[in-house]
Protein backbone atom coordinates (compact mmCIF):
# COMPACT_ATOMS: atom_id res chain seq x y z
CA UNK A 1 0.00 0.00 0.00
CA UNK A 2 2.74 2.25 0.79
CA UNK A 3 4.09 2.43 -3.09
CA UNK A 4 0.77 3.23 -4.51
CA UNK A 5 0.37 6.34 -2.29
CA UNK A 6 3.04 8.26 -3.91
CA UNK A 7 1.88 7.75 -7.18
CA UNK A 8 -1.86 8.15 -6.29
CA UNK A 9 -1.24 11.27 -4.63
CA UNK A 10 1.17 12.87 -7.50
CA UNK A 11 -1.68 11.98 -9.89
CA UNK A 12 -4.06 13.84 -7.87
CA UNK A 13 -2.01 16.52 -6.90
CA UNK A 14 -1.50 17.01 -11.34
CA UNK A 15 -4.95 16.31 -11.82
CA UNK A 16 -6.02 18.96 -9.34
CA UNK A 17 -4.05 21.54 -11.12
CA UNK A 18 -6.08 21.05 -14.32
CA UNK A 19 -1.85 19.80 -16.17
CA UNK A 20 -2.30 16.49 -16.37
CA UNK A 21 -4.50 13.39 -17.21
CA UNK A 22 -3.84 9.67 -16.21
CA UNK A 23 0.36 10.36 -15.44
CA UNK A 24 0.93 12.42 -19.12
CA UNK A 25 1.50 15.72 -19.00
CA UNK A 26 -1.30 17.13 -21.77
CA UNK A 27 -0.98 20.52 -20.48
CA UNK A 28 1.14 23.02 -18.70
CA UNK A 29 1.45 26.45 -17.37
CA UNK A 30 4.66 28.39 -19.08
CA UNK A 31 5.51 31.52 -17.69
CA UNK A 32 5.75 34.21 -20.54
CA UNK A 33 6.44 38.46 -20.54
CA UNK A 34 2.65 38.28 -21.10
CA UNK A 35 2.36 36.09 -17.66
CA UNK A 36 1.76 32.60 -17.80
CA UNK A 37 -0.03 30.79 -20.44
CA UNK A 38 -1.28 27.55 -21.60
CA UNK A 39 1.15 25.18 -23.42
CA UNK A 40 0.67 21.46 -24.60
CA UNK A 41 2.72 18.54 -24.19
CA UNK A 42 5.63 19.71 -26.57
CA UNK A 43 5.99 23.32 -24.56
CA UNK A 44 4.72 25.17 -27.27
CA UNK A 45 1.73 28.11 -26.28
CA UNK A 46 -1.23 27.44 -26.83
CA UNK A 47 -4.57 30.07 -28.51
CA UNK A 48 -8.14 30.57 -29.03
CA UNK A 49 -9.64 32.15 -32.00
CA UNK A 50 -12.98 34.42 -31.76
CA UNK A 51 -14.24 33.38 -34.65
CA UNK A 52 -14.75 29.54 -33.37
CA UNK A 53 -18.57 28.55 -32.47
CA UNK A 54 -18.16 27.07 -28.82
CA UNK A 55 -17.44 23.34 -29.01
CA UNK A 56 -16.45 23.78 -33.40
CA UNK A 57 -13.82 24.90 -34.98
CA UNK A 58 -13.66 27.37 -37.96
CA UNK A 59 -10.07 27.34 -38.62
CA UNK A 60 -8.93 24.79 -41.90
CA UNK A 61 -7.01 25.06 -44.57
CA UNK A 62 -4.67 27.94 -44.78
CA UNK A 63 -5.70 29.01 -41.37
CA UNK A 64 -4.79 25.23 -39.97
CA UNK A 65 -1.73 25.67 -41.62
CA UNK A 66 -0.49 28.82 -39.69
CA UNK A 67 -2.64 27.86 -37.02
CA UNK A 68 -2.06 24.18 -36.39
CA UNK A 69 -4.95 22.89 -33.88
CA UNK A 70 -4.22 20.51 -30.78
CA UNK A 71 -4.94 17.34 -31.61
CA UNK A 72 -5.71 14.44 -29.24
CA UNK A 73 -3.83 11.24 -29.19
CA UNK A 74 -6.59 8.03 -29.44
CA UNK A 75 -6.45 7.24 -25.91
CA UNK A 76 -6.70 10.76 -24.56
CA UNK A 77 -9.98 11.33 -22.28
CA UNK A 78 -11.56 15.04 -21.54
CA UNK A 79 -11.30 15.87 -18.13
CA UNK A 80 -12.24 19.26 -15.93
CA UNK A 81 -12.64 22.25 -18.12
CA UNK A 82 -10.50 20.26 -21.19
CA UNK A 83 -12.73 18.34 -23.67
CA UNK A 84 -12.87 18.26 -27.01
CA UNK A 85 -14.25 19.32 -30.41
CA UNK A 86 -14.43 16.74 -33.32
CA UNK A 87 -13.19 18.45 -37.00
CA UNK A 88 -14.18 17.97 -40.30
CA UNK A 89 -11.64 14.73 -40.62
CA UNK A 90 -13.25 13.07 -37.34
CA UNK A 91 -10.13 14.12 -35.61
CA UNK A 92 -10.49 15.38 -32.05
CA UNK A 93 -9.15 18.25 -31.14
CA UNK A 94 -8.18 19.69 -27.63
CA UNK A 95 -10.76 22.38 -26.06
CA UNK A 96 -10.79 24.45 -23.15
CA UNK A 97 -14.10 25.56 -21.61
CA UNK A 98 -15.06 24.66 -25.42
CA UNK A 99 -12.95 26.74 -26.96
CA UNK A 100 -10.75 25.00 -29.69
CA UNK A 101 -6.96 25.19 -28.72
CA UNK A 102 -4.68 25.87 -31.21
CA UNK A 103 -0.86 25.90 -31.91
CA UNK A 104 1.09 29.13 -33.84
CA UNK A 105 3.34 27.99 -36.69
CA UNK A 106 5.44 31.18 -36.23
CA UNK A 107 5.96 30.34 -32.19
CA UNK A 108 9.34 27.99 -32.10
CA UNK A 109 10.13 27.99 -28.92
CA UNK A 110 8.21 26.95 -25.22
CA UNK A 111 7.49 30.77 -23.79
CA UNK A 112 7.03 32.35 -27.67
CA UNK A 113 3.51 33.98 -27.94
CA UNK A 114 3.74 35.61 -31.35
CA UNK A 115 0.11 34.82 -31.97
CA UNK A 116 -0.98 37.18 -29.13
CA UNK A 117 -3.83 39.40 -30.12
CA UNK A 118 -2.64 38.68 -34.16
CA UNK A 119 -5.33 38.82 -36.84
CA UNK A 120 -7.09 42.33 -35.33
CA UNK A 121 -6.89 40.57 -31.94
CA UNK A 122 -8.87 37.57 -32.84
CA UNK A 123 -6.61 35.31 -31.44
CA UNK A 124 -5.89 34.95 -28.21
CA UNK A 125 -3.16 33.40 -25.97
CA UNK A 126 -5.10 30.57 -23.79
CA UNK A 127 -4.80 30.58 -19.58
CA UNK A 128 -4.55 28.10 -17.17
CA UNK A 129 -7.58 27.01 -15.87
CA UNK A 130 -8.38 28.23 -12.62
Amino acid sequence: MMKKTPILAAAALAAFAGIAHAGTTTFQAINTPDGPVLAGQNGQTLYTYDKDARHQSVCYGSCASEWPPYLANPSAQPFAHYSFVVRKDGQRQWALNGEPLYFRSADKKSGDITGQNADHGNWQVARPAA
